[in-house]
């Protein structure tokens, strides 16, 4: 298969009756799944939606985003994925930087759209997934999803679909403080499907939990595994460890994917014993580092069913740590390797490089390039980022890290401050350019700091004006309306000045060392 259309249409023609999705009462086959898909298509190109036009989508897990991503990816528009935890500056910056036409959103958001929807003169088309409860009416220009989806003709539209067509528009956070939308082709998604399906032994006809949001690129992945494998993704709108429990033993699943930090709290979850997981066979962990303890007692309670996964928006996946390689016995090397992200896919080169660009010898620490027919096309919108990113074929991470002599990666920082909190990916600056539009605040350095539960945590080190008085939930409540939740300080210490290099810059190592142990 070339393409994830190719993928799509062989679902819907081999295995038409099998399970697709899964959304709390809602069980659709791939027959189904597709024939929704089609009616979108043609609902969409009736109001004057094209090939290449961008269907923006902002919701938690549901089925709806198999309609979206199947009409899609089948019929030729891209899937701009919004996530829903932004605050409204945020998702207005998504909307207009992608030129979104469409808009797809749940009812629970409608607040947000309303406010931003004048500033989008982009926006020709909203269409509102309901929530069932019938007490809102909707605005005049906003239409009912399923009634619009109605409207449509099953057989779609005709169009051509190519493997270098753009499929999905993915915002990253960008180190500069605006997101920035990574353009992702059918081909770079089919074979992130194919390599995923592989390194986690995805079966044909086979279950898997999805946990993490679909706007991220690793629940992606994983939809398009288990499409490439014609399986059933059950889906889950939040976690928690009982009721994923619940899930794991009522509906069979074989695979599923976490952050470490959702792995420690289903571990310690104290009746976990009480659950049949005997159809569990594998358990990805991603997005985060993982505690080699956190790790070696998950082995020890489930048995080696725990895969590694390394890759970002950009790439998707690059690395993985197979079942084989989580032991607990065997010699030293093999118990270090555990605390490595695995070895490169096998669509997937890697290497790193020094300062100047020459490659490092096994061992030595560099900046982590990949090179695969996964990758990034381009940036959009933005020339200068994926110059800077692209280079001579190869993808430059901004990850620090070293080779072993067998090709297993260590990750050791970041190359440009991003803090991972949760599975969660935190950029300093967005965070520190917030807090400094408060007019008591003189400067600020945003550092992560170790946390048990969430792996990292943001924390603010600011210098206040002179004179100035603020409490450290004065500093957190100002940022509510400017940044996500989830990338708003957790502490806030102040100082009388931060440490700097000679060049003026802030001198963030010294920084982390001194809070490392603070909190």
């Amino acid at each position: 298969m070339k393409t994830m259309r190719d993928a799509w249409l062989s679902a819907a023609r081999h295995s038409p009756d099998q399970i697709a999705v899964v959304d709390r009462d809602r069980r659709r086959t791939y027959k189904e799944v597709m024939e929704r898909a089609g009616r979108l298509a043609s609902a969409l190109g009736s109001r004057g939606a094209r090939k290449l036009d961008r269907v923006a989508m902002l919701a938690m897990n549901c089925a709806e985003w198999y309609d979206v991503y199947a009409a899609c990816n089948t019929f030729g528009f891209i899937v701009t994925t919004v996530n829903f935890r932004l605050a409204a500056p945020e998702m207005l910056f998504i909307l207009q930087d992608s030129g979104s036409k469409v808009l797809i959103y749940e009812e629970q958001y409608s607040d947000i759209i309303a406010a931003i929807r004048p500033k989008l003169p982009n926006l020709e088309l909203l269409v509102c997934i309901r929530d069932g409860s019938g007490q809102t009416r909707l605005p005049d220009d906003v239409e009912d999803y399923e009634t619009f989806l109605s409207s449509g003709d099953s057989a779609g539209v005709a169009v051509d679909v190519a493997p270098e067509d753009p499929a999905h528009l993915i915002y990253t956070s960008g180190t500069t403080g605006r997101p920035k939308g990574a353009v992702r082709s059918q081909r770079a998604e089919i074979r992130n499907g194919e390599a995923l399906a592989l390194f986690m032994g995805l079966t044909f006809g086979g279950s898997l939990l999805l946990i993490m949001p679909m706007f991220h690129i690793g629940a992606l992945a994983e939809a398009h595994g288990q499409i490439v494998c014609r399986g059933t993704v059950v889906l889950m709108r939040g976690f928690d460890p009982t009721k994923v429990l619940e899930v794991l033993q009522a509906e069979r699943i074989e695979a599923t994917h976490m952050a470490p930090t959702m792995v420690q709290s289903f571990l310690a979850a104290p009746e976990i014993a009480r659950y049949d997981l005997s159809a569990l066979r594998t358990l990805c962990y991603a997005a985060a580092p993982m505690p080699v303890s956190v790790l070696k007692r998950g082995i020890a309670l489930l048995g080696p069913i725990f895969v590694d996964c390394y890759g970002s928006t950009e790439v998707g996946a690059a690395t993985a740590l197979h079942k084989r390689s989580h032991t607990l016995e065997g010699d030293e090397r093999a118990i270090q390797r555990l605390a490595s992200v695995g070895q490169a896919l096998t669509h997937t080169e890697l290497k790193t490089i020094d300062d100047v660009g020459n490659d490092c010898p096994a061992g030595a620490i560099g900046e982590v390039c990949i090179r695969s027919d996964s990758v990034l096309d381009y940036y959009w919108n933005n020339h200068t980022a994926t110059l800077e990113a692209k280079v001579d074929g190869w993808y430059r991470s901004g990850d620090m890290g070293y080779l072993d002599e067998q090709g297993f990666l260590f990750l050791v920082d970041r190359k440009k401050d991003m803090i991972i909190s949760g599975g969660e990916n935190i950029y300093c600056r967005e965070v520190e350019e917030a807090i400094m539009e408060h007019a008591s605040v003189a400067d600020v350095a945003v550092i992560g700091v170790p946390d048990a539960h969430w792996g990292e945590a943001v924390k603010a080190v600011v210098v206040l004006v002179p004179g100035a008085q603020l409490t450290a939930q004065d500093v957190i409540d100002h940022t509510t309306s400017l940044i996500a939740r989830y990338k708003r300080p957790k502490t806030v210490e102040f100082a009388a000045a931060l440490p700097r290099l000679p060049s003026g810059k802030v001198n963030k190592v010294a920084l982390r060392e001194q809070h490392k142990n603070r909190d």
